[in-house]
């Protein structure tokens, strides 16, 4: 089991602390084209976190920028964490994706 998301999100370290999984931390490792477009396809608009604070700075030109050249600029755009359990992948650490990883 993978982890993506960054080392210092509170939910990353919840969902670490419950799973047995390794963490790839999107800042000091950027995601690859093949990834992003992996996590777009299976999540679409719901990857793109509009609520955070780097959203929150980018101006409107950038905002209409396309959404992977953005998340790759940005990769703390990225709402997390994305969870990947063997071939599936989860967004979020809601109760349903804890329900699903933990039974």
């Amino acid at each position: 089991m993978k982890i993506y998301g960054i080392k210092n999100c509170d939910t990353c370290r919840k969902a670490m602390k419950a799973l047995d999984a390794e963490l790839h931390d999107v800042r000091d490792t950027p995601l690859s084209s093949a990834q992003l477009e992996r996590f777009w396809d299976a999540f679409g608009q719901a990857l793109l976190n509009t609520r955070s604070t780097t959203w929150r700075g980018l101006d409107e030109a950038a905002r209409k920028t396309d959404p992977l050249t953005l998340l790759q600029q940005y990769p703390t755009l990225m709402k997390r964490p994305v969870i990947e359990h063997g071939d599936e992948l989860l967004l979020g650490w809601s109760k349903e994706v804890q329900a699903k990883l933990l039974g």
